[in-house]
């Protein structure tokens, strides 16, 4: 399972490259699973529904199935963050993992910079950035990637070689 970050401040654009690089990938015969790290508090859950009611409790984790999906929702209830280690270790076997956020884990990276955003660029500091999307020319000795070209980044994503990584 090949595991391939994008990177970059809030509000970069990462969320939309990941939305339009699926289904370049798809096309490909690919199968493509996402994991999402967000610093802020989340629910898909809404207060008052027979699972909201499950965890509050005190389930540990609570499964629900449809004919269209299941999610699994595992309580930390102060227990640390697992890692991105452990996560993957969870999922089911794809050709590629695209991972959003994660900026610190040892697994290669495009990071998604807008210079009109007065930002300072995470390759500058984050040895795992290995190149660049970007929406205006930049001063980088990494290789450049087009924002606005998602089959371009999905070739880079596809070719590259992942021996060649050493964090």
């Amino acid at each position: 399972m090949k595991v391939f970050g994008i990177a970059g401040f809030s509000g970069s654009g990462k969320t939309t490259l990941i939305e339009q690089l699926i289904p370049v990938l798809r096309e490909g015969g690919l199968t493509v699973s996402v994991i999402k790290h967000t610093h802020h508090r989340f629910d898909l859950d809404r207060p008052g529904k027979d699972s909201w009611r499950h965890r509050e409790a005190g389930a540990e984790e609570v499964l629900i199935l449809s004919s269209d999906r299941w999610v699994l929702m595992h309580e930390l209830r102060g227990a640390p963050e697992p890692t991105l280690e452990a996560q993957l270790s969870i999922m089911s076997d794809v050709d590629l993992v695209l991972i959003e956020g994660f900026k610190a884990a040892p697994v290669p990276k495009v990071e998604v910079h807008r210079p009109a955003s007065g930002k300072t660029p995470l390759w500058q500091e984050n040895p795992h950035v290995v190149a660049v999307a970007t929406d205006a020319p930049i001063d980088t000795p990494l290789p450049t990637l087009d924002l606005n070209d998602p089959r371009a980044i999905a070739r880079f994503i596809l070719d590259y070689d992942m021996k060649a990584f050493t964090p």
